[in-house]
């Protein structure tokens, strides 16, 4: 179901009442405000989405009462029921367009790189136009630059070229949060015989000169959440070498052609844009939310033992994280009919204040972050599903809403399969007309309001949607809780060394190659070959593998265990199972599993509306 933008004209008896108009207006202009306070939904996705932003510092942050709520009420009623009928007509036509593609099945789903799977989309490693391949090569010879790495060919007086020097420091980040590096001026110049570390000011034609490098730009209209920002703040304030041990993080168990082209298709192919937006993202992972050294390494547990704190602010932390868990806030159970697995949104269970926003981030991050240990080629998407039902304005926060948009647009690009609204309340409609001005078309044009069951089975199968949502499945949300002593592969610190050492081996084994074929192209006459071109790919497919295997080896040593790994969704080596049954020796102590009440649900709380 596509939504389109609707232009309310001036209506009769509106017209007649200066007042309303007013009021109306005035929504309008507070709506700008208030509504960089965002609410927690949109649980994950790596898909960019163009969202209007608008800074939160400036605005204060409150729970339901004075004017501004008074206001908002008034406007939800005037909109809502010009709107109500409007919305009605489309969420119908919505759902009516949506086709599923009939015969998933499991079997589809690869854990090789070596075997092509079935119905990859385009723009994939293994489906690109020749277009396409240029300009991935054309991304990955700048981050390269960007990272430290690539080095020119340089002709031999015998006609011979110089072999590539690949970089030998490690590409695992394994220790807490270090102190930012100073970032060396110039740093793409490594040629062994430069002294004063200048870079040079020509290059082989058709790449990209540093000083190039550093001047770029997103325009203003496109960069809603100041990436231009903090890409340059990445290139002066942190080593080359530090970029790019958090994107080989970041990669863990993806293939690194997919990852660039993620942000390839996010900007339309074009590449400049493209470099932006992952080095202001390595930037995000690596300075701002810590996200592989700090929130997927420590976990659950690791929120257990704040929770017991004696320190307030921690135990607040702590607590804060758990109780969106036990609750189930959010969760992921299942695949949608396209096997794109499934996360729900309980927004009812939301509440402004209940917990601090520093730990509504963390816990959006950590059910992003989850969720891609879930996809498997070709499926690289997810699908959100919002459970409206209940929904009140007690439950709506504009903050978390905000930083998940961020999330998908900025840094978790080309994620996001399809966005489900279920049930959703006539004092909605004008919540959604807001956020839907946030949203790029593209974005918009993937969610589909949904009524009833019937009108949800056309993208999950009714055998598969839970009974809480009225489907057939007899599954309910429970939290095991985490075991304090459940990662204790953490402290085998010479077993972790020895797979880090030899994923770096693999790391630049797969940069020799990359740049074997980033030179190829360069040249004319091997460019025109496109079985030399197609080798070369099937050669980093070759090592994309060797590091898929070396990751989940890895896994257990940098990654702490979820409640996924608990009931058996996630299994060792990477194995799905996503129709487990909850494990009885898993269960969680009484003494440490507090259960959370909550109206028409057994075992399960407030809901996600992260």
């Amino acid at each position: 179901m596509r939504f389109r933008p609707h232009t309310i004209n001036p209506i009769p008896a509106l017209a007649s009442t200066s007042s309303t108009i007013r009021a109306r207006l005035y929504i309008t202009k507070q709506s700008q405000h208030s509504f960089t306070h965002t609410v927690h939904w949109l649980p994950f996705s790596r898909r960019v989405y163009h969202y209007s932003y608008n800074s939160a510092s400036v605005f204060h942050r409150q729970s339901g009462s004075g004017l501004l709520t008074a206001v908002v009420v008034v406007g939800i009623a005037i909109s809502g029921a010009l709107l109500f009928s409007l919305t009605e007509d489309t969420s119908v036509q919505n759902t009516n367009e949506y086709t599923s593609p009939d015969g998933f099945h499991f079997s589809d789903l690869t854990n090789s790189y070596l075997i092509m799977a079935p119905n990859m989309p385009p723009g994939r490693p293994g489906t690109l136009t020749p277009e396409q391949e240029v300009k991935l090569r054309e991304l990955w010879a700048a981050t390269m630059k960007v990272f430290g790495v690539y080095e020119p060919v340089i002709p031999e007086p015998n006609g011979t070229e110089t072999p590539l020097s690949p970089p030998s420091e490690s590409t695992e980040t394994t220790s807490p949060r270090k102190e930012k590096k100073k970032s060396r001026l110039h740093v793409f110049k490594r040629h062994k015989g430069d002294k004063d570390g200048e870079s040079e000011s020509t290059t082989p034609s058709g790449t990209v000169t540093p000083s190039d490098i550093s001047s770029l730009s997103i325009a203003d209209e496109d960069d809603k959440h100041g990436q231009t920002k903090d890409f340059r703040a990445a290139l002066a304030n942190s080593a080359p070498e530090d970029l790019r041990k958090t994107f080989w993080s970041m990669v863990k168990h993806d293939h690194p052609d997919a990852l660039l082209l993620r942000f390839l298709r996010a900007r339309k192919w074009d590449v400049e844009k493209a470099l932006v937006m992952l080095i202001s993202t390595m930037h995000w992972r690596s300075e701002d939310m810590h996200v592989d050294d700090d929130i997927i390494r420590r976990g659950e547990a690791a929120m257990l033992e704040d929770s017991q704190s004696s320190d307030p602010k921690v135990k607040k932390e702590g607590e804060d994280f758990l109780s969106q868990m036990r609750m189930g806030k959010s969760y992921l159970h299942g695949v949608d009919k396209e096997g794109r697995p499934l996360c729900v949104v309980r927004v009812r269970l939301h509440r402004q204040g209940e917990q601090s926003e520093k730990s509504l981030e963390r816990f959006t991050v950590y059910t992003i972050e989850t969720a891609r240990m879930l996809l498997r080629p070709p499926v690289d998407t997810a699908t959100i599903v919002f459970d409206m039902t209940n929904f009140s304005m007690a439950n709506m926060d504009y903050t978390p809403v905000k930083f998940m948009i961020k999330c998908f647009e900025a840094n978790y690009p080309e994620s996001l399969g399809t966005v489900l609204v279920y049930k959703a309340p006539w004092v909605f409609n004008a919540i959604w007309t807001i956020i839907r001005g946030w949203l790029d078309p593209v974005v918009a044009g993937k969610v589909h309001f949904t009524k009833n069951v019937e009108e949800l089975e056309a993208f999950i199968p009714r055998t598969q949607i839970p009974a809480e949502l009225g489907g057939d499945e007899k599954w309910e949300y429970t939290y095991v809780e985490p075991n304090p002593s459940e990662n204790p592969l953490h402290g085998d610190i010479s077993t972790r060394d020895t797979l880090l050492a030899h994923r770096s081996e693999l790391v630049r084994k797969y940069e020799t190659t990359l740049l074997e074929w980033v030179h190829s192209g360069e040249s004319k006459e091997e460019s025109e070959k496109g079985k030399g071109l197609e080798e070369r790919r099937k050669e980093r497919d070759t090592v994309a593998e060797e590091l898929r295997t070396n990751y989940w080896s890895l896994d257990p040593y940098l990654r702490a265990r979820t409640l996924y790994d608990r009931v058996g969704m996630i299994e060792e080596g990477g194995k799905l199972n996503f129709y487990p049954s909850i494990k009885k020796e898993s269960a969680p102590p009484p003494a440490t599993a507090p259960k959370l009440a909550t109206p028409g649900a057994a075992e399960t709380s407030p809901d996600d509306v992260d």
